[in-house]
């Protein structure tokens, strides 16, 4: 894994390590390893039949299935059954939530990918199941700016979290997203400080199956704002292939452009200092007006929200 220190790249391209048996571990994200507080990040991929065991110790975190189904084993409170899907690109899950301090065994059946975002937290909370069924969807944007939100973990689709905010984005082939650019850190007029993790993947020619053939870019920089409040400098544009992790520690994040031809997704974790969760956020004040525009303009035919059962 790229060092992350405290002149970091932000970008994040895990090479993977074995993490015991039955497990590929594609990514291991601390908030040590990322030099900040909050948030962290683990990718699994497990073999058919083998559990695999992890801990949250400090943690909270969602179980999200990225790929295939899988059962989870939290240790004094509860099994639950997770039919997944495809891959990112083709639906919402379901997922589990689980506190901080608790044991979670994995297993499935056959091969599955799993993702499982976390955030340092002071309360300890029961798990608790999310119905895939119950994830609000939402067509954000408009024209090349169009993308597909998953809010399965945001507040006001999932309460039941002590400091974890996720959700899932999809943009369309030649698409924006993360668009116009905005910021949630100590600097004015933010009222919410939150660190941010990208997680993305990206499809192949089939425009379902994650491959390494795609691409998409991920912009992140700071304005004099940020210097007056004695932040670091950040001026990153970086290519993002499947798998890679960017790190958001503060500054304006977007725009994101999914590469013509090939679909992006990206898992946001987003945790910080607040007694509330919160994912409000600021807009470049230089790029503020575009939201306005969507007014006037359709929305990419391409993304539609799937209609929720009665």
């Amino acid at each position: 894994m790229t060092d992350v220190g405290t002149e970091p790249s932000p970008l994040v391209r895990p090479r993977g390590s074995l993490a015991g048996p039955g497990a590929h571990e594609q990514v291991v994200l601390t908030p040590e390893d990322a030099g900040w507080t909050w948030c962290g990040m683990r990718v699994l991929r497990l073999a058919p039949g083998v559990p695999v065991t992890v801990t949250t110790d400090e943690t909270e975190a969602f179980v999200l299935p990225l790929a295939g189904s899988l059962r989870v084993d939290v240790r004094d409170e509860g099994r639950y059954e997770l039919a997944g899907r495809r891959s990112v690109f083709t639906s919402a899950t379901d997922v589990v939530y689980v506190g901080r301090e608790s044991t979670v065994t994995l297993l499935s059946e056959r091969v599955a990918e799993v993702a499982l975002p976390s955030a340092r937290c002071d309360r300890r909370l029961p798990s608790a199941y999310g119905a895939a069924d119950d994830v609000p969807v939402e067509v954000r944007g408009a024209g090349r700016a169009t993308r597909l939100v998953r809010n399965f973990g945001a507040p006001g689709a999932w309460d039941h979290a002590d400091k974890l905010v996720c959700c899932e984005l999809v943009t369309p082939p030649g698409n924006w997203s993360s668009h116009p650019p905005h910021k949630h850190d100590l600097t004015q007029p933010c009222t919410v400080v939150n660190e941010e993790i990208y997680y993305y993947r990206i499809a192949g020619h089939d425009q379902k199956t994650p491959s390494p053939q795609g691409f998409g870019l991920h912009r992140t920089y700071t304005g004099p704002e940020h210097a007056g409040a004695g932040l670091a400098p950040l001026d990153e544009t970086l290519e993002v292939r499947d798998g890679d992790v960017v790190l958001v520690p503060y500054g304006y994040h977007g725009p994101c452009a999914a590469a013509p031809g090939y679909p992006m997704y990206y898992l946001n974790v987003l945790a910080g200092p607040g007694a509330d969760r919160s994912m409000a956020f600021c807009d470049d004040p230089a790029h503020a007006w575009i939201r306005d525009s969507w007014a006037g303009e359709d929305a990419d035919p391409r993304v539609t929200a799937p209609r929720r059962s009665s």
